[in-house]
């Protein structure tokens, strides 16, 4: 069977490895600028992040919707969130070096600056949709790693509430920027 637009998606759901290789032929451009994109300051990671976004789309290929987004977007999604992943790791790998080491190169300081503000810059897009009250929520909850029982105090919400609150901003969340919502992948 000739793989083509029309039956790659059914395909790649059938873990046919042909269909994976026109998806890397159709669409590896879209993951590649991505991924360059997000990374650019981050060569080494690249390659590595390309191969996980290719794991990631074979192995759950069937979380594809194609009523929600087309193709391209989701892959793109995947890509992004891949990236912003691999931005993390290398802060973690970073923060764990600089504690190792006493002298710290101050490129590496500016790059960790850079890497920071990115992702706080992408935070603070996708929370943009809540209210105030809700983005505060979730970046004690979620960011700060917070316990629920210390933002109910502060809050002074209940539990319940609180619960409530976070699957309605998910939701808003989910609902504003679906192409780069992932299923855990």
């Amino acid at each position: 069977m000739k793989i083509n637009e029309e039956n790659f998606i059914s395909q790649a759901k059938k873990k046919n490895e042909r269909a994976l290789d026109y998806i890397i032929e159709q669409y590896g451009w879209v993951i590649k600028t991505v991924i360059q994109k997000q990374l650019y300051h981050l060569p080494d990671y690249q390659s590595e992040c390309i191969n996980d976004v290719l794991l990631g789309i074979w192995n759950h290929m069937d979380c594809f919707e194609p009523e929600k987004s087309s193709f391209k977007n989701w892959i793109a999604g995947i890509a992004r969130y891949k990236a912003i992943d691999y931005k993390r790791k290398y802060l973690r790998i970073l923060e764990k070096e600089i504690l190792e080491e006493a002298e710290v190169p101050s490129e590496d300081l500016v790059q960790q600056a850079l890497l920071e503000n990115e992702i706080s810059e992408e935070v603070q897009k996708i929370l943009s949709c809540l209210s105030e009250e809700d983005q505060s929520i979730f970046k004690r909850l979620f960011l700060e790693e917070a316990s629920l029982e210390d933002v109910s105090k502060e809050t002074g919400l209940k539990k319940d509430t609180l619960y409530n609150r976070i699957s309605r901003g998910k939701r808003k969340i989910r609902k504003c920027f679906p192409q780069f919502i992932r299923k855990e992948i």
